[in-house]
């Protein structure tokens, strides 16, 4: 009998202690650290730091961006899977969340199951772009290039698993035609060899295709997004599924995550802080600067967050499992 009053005593001590500290977060004296799992000055650094801002007066707390890059994303990632639950330890992760899972057979950590889903960020369109000399002049004229010119083409890409990979999977399966894949390290040597005419076509992120597109170095043929986009730069493009490539749909999203185990009214709370971030003007206006979306929908909800990541897991994996590419 003792026994058990002490055992209840002790639990009724730690609730009341677990409801305080979530109570108090975020405490004056801590900082709370967003991990970004590439490396500074790329399109992700750049949302974390913008969002990091954002963040840190709805949040009442100094916010810092720590790079932690290498392997896809997934050091960073489980860096923060290993972090304590408390709310000081965040990740802002592109879809690469949702393609380690069948990129990587022996990932250390579950991306379902191993963290809390805080809300999507934004939302980054594609486009698909060709050599200035492609004989091609739209995506008609392209789809029967492709067909005259099987085993001859070249699509490039920033590295395996990147988002430019990714989207020429996709692209790939979707016309139904195997293409050579040329991987750089890094997007900027791509779209140097593409103007070059060293390869054929690459798909890439608007954030590193609009200027190129703007100065008519390469030729553009779509967007990836299901509607065409309002940049004025991009505005004439169709989408490739409006273009006969029905339902494809990619887009290089940004969610924010804590470590599993995260004390509930502290997700609240950051969900509640994001929120206020994703309609800061400033927030919006440097997303739009960088060719991306911010999101409005019910994504900003971490229920809904997960649901959409494990939608984009599954399509993903059917993708990459298809074209038997992995990275371990």
């Amino acid at each position: 009998m003792k026994k058990t009053l002490k055992l209840a005593l002790i639990a009724a001590a730690a609730a009341t202690a677990f409801g305080a500290s979530a109570q108090d977060y975020p405490a004056k004296d801590k900082t709370v650290t967003i991990v970004v799992p590439f490396a500074a000055g790329g399109p992700t650094d750049r949302v974390a730091r913008d969002l990091a801002e954002a963040l840190r007066k709805p949040l009442g707390a100094t916010v810092v961006v720590d790079n932690t890059a290498g392997a896809g994303s997934s050091i960073g990632a489980a860096r923060v899977a290993r972090a304590a639950p408390d709310g000081y330890t965040l990740l802002l992760n592109h879809i690469g969340m949702s393609t380690m899972p069948a990129l990587y057979r022996k990932l250390a950590f579950s991306v379902p199951n191993d963290f809390e889903y805080l809300g999507m960020v934004n939302d980054v369109p594609m486009t698909l772009i060709a050599r200035p000399t492609m004989p091609a002049n739209n995506f008609k004229e392209l789809t029967a290039w492709i067909q005259q010119n099987k085993g001859k083409i070249n699509l490039g890409n920033a590295g395996l698993g990147a988002a430019s990979h990714l989207c020429g999977l996709m692209f790939q399966s979707a016309m139904q035609v195997d293409m050579t894949p040329v991987p750089y390290k890094g997007t900027a040597p791509a779209i140097t060899d593409l103007i070059g005419g060293q390869i054929d076509l690459l798909c890439d992120q608007t954030t590193n295709t609009t200027p190129q597109i703007e100065s008519k170095k390469v030729k553009a043929y779509a967007v990836t997004t299901t509607k065409r986009l309002s940049t004025p730069v991009l505005k004439d493009l169709p989408t490739l599924a409006e273009s006969g490539l029905k339902d494809f749909n990619v887009s290089i999203w940004h969610g924010l995550y804590a470590p599993k185990g995260t004390p509930a009214p502290v997700v609240t709370k950051i969900n509640e802080a994001l929120k206020i971030a994703l309609k800061d003007p400033d927030f919006i206006k440097k997303q739009e600067g960088l060719g991306a979306v911010v999101v409005t929908d019910k994504r900003m909800e971490p229920a809904e967050h997960k649901k959409f990541v494990q939608a984009e897991i599954d399509k993903w994996g059917a993708v990459i499992k298809a074209a038997g590419t992995y990275a371990d």
